[in-house]
């Protein structure tokens, strides 16, 4: 493993040998001297780095110790016994390693690592739904802050949220805040869905979904500003060169670019996908960082590559402010006790139901 990796040499090797037709090889070089330094703090500290699977191709092919999605990183989180955790992620992820591990140092390598989702909604609103729909079950996704989290009833991730819709016993369901998500869920279940921040109406997403009576699932109006990019224009023009192509769209896309997609999962269902495929072309729509790491775990198979925004939160997490997280113990994530505790049930059911 080159997260344990401490010579130069052999550190280069190894990047080289995975990221040579994905990053410059002048960059290698430096990166792997960056990676050397990391890996030898990260053992004076006694620490685990986590990485998610949009981090630059250096970076995710290095330093962690392990790497996956937020389900698969709540799970490593819970489950170390490292004193410090370094979360190459996210705000919301590092909250997330913190609720589950308050007695340990949680490290987040940049103060301006946010997601446009998780800012979409505030605890305040999801009291104001509570109070508008007394009793109904709230599913928070995961790309969401730690008070959000405190007043729901469970979290998902996007691999397992129609697992965890499912799991719940009730007609109707608050599911927020991603609206595309939301649209996504409710067709694959059947069931309706409506926009309490529009109106009370059924949303043209709504139309067509088949199994009505089956439940409700009050959604809210938040989206990623990556994943909304994606259209189903995209795919056309793809197709239009690549017939045989084989797209993968991440859930956070809108329902239309997911139902002209060939299969929809968790950033980690879509790379084993890839994995275990046999196509002649592959595209992924989702944050472009990760495209570079399926195509680097993938060099026999091609990767066509519609790469048009890297997630500018994710993209702020670089080596080198790794590596001063590690030296300067910056930037440390705290949840007060009372939002953790709640917060923690939240998050615990989400993992259970795996």
């Amino acid at each position: 493993m080159l997260s344990q990796v401490t010579n130069i040499d052999e550190m280069y090797a190894g990047m080289k040998e995975r990221l040579a037709k994905v990053v410059p090889d002048v960059e290698l070089r430096y990166k792997a001297e960056l990676a050397v330094e990391i890996n030898k703090l990260k053992k004076e500290r006694n620490a685990v780095i986590l990485g998610h699977n949009y981090m630059e191709a250096a970076l995710f092919n290095s330093i962690p110790d392990f790497v996956g999605d937020s389900l698969e990183l709540s799970r490593k989180a819970a489950q170390t016994d490292k004193d410090v955790i370094v979360f190459c992620g996210v705000k919301f992820m590092g909250e997330t390693a913190k609720i589950l591990n308050p007695s340990k140092k949680v490290l987040l390598p940049s103060n301006k690592a946010g997601c446009s989702l998780a800012e979409s909604i505030t605890a305040d609103d999801v009291r104001a739904l509570k109070a508008k729909f007394p009793g109904v079950p709230v599913v928070t996704y995961v790309n969401t802050y730690a008070d959000v989290k405190a007043e729901s009833d469970i979290c998902c991730t996007s691999g397992n949220a129609k697992k965890v819709v499912e799991s719940i016993e009730s007609d109707t369901i608050l599911f927020l805040p991603d609206e595309y998500l939301a649209g996504n869920i409710a067709r694959e279940t059947g069931k309706r869905i409506i926009f309490p921040t529009r109106s009370l109406a059924p949303t043209p997403l709504a139309q067509g979904d088949g199994r009505r009576g089956e439940g409700t699932i009050i959604g809210w109006t938040g989206r990623c500003e990556v994943h909304e990019k994606f259209t189903v224009n995209d795919i056309k023009t793809v197709r239009a060169q690549f017939p045989d192509v084989l797209i993968l769209a991440h859930p956070e896309c809108s329902p239309e670019v997911v139902a002209a997609s060939d299969y929809s999962n968790s950033t980690t269902a879509m790379i084993r996908y890839v994995q275990e495929t046999n196509a002649p072309q592959y595209l992924v729509l989702t944050e472009c960082s990760m495209g570079d790491n399926i195509a680097a775990a993938n060099p026999d198979k091609e990767m066509l590559r519609l790469c048009m925004v890297r997630c500018p939160h994710m993209n702020t997490i670089t080596m080198e402010d790794t590596l001063e997280a590690l030296r300067q113990d910056r930037y440390i994530i705290e949840v007060p006790e009372d939002i953790r505790v709640r917060a923690e049930r939240a998050v615990k059911r989400m993992i259970e139901i795996g």
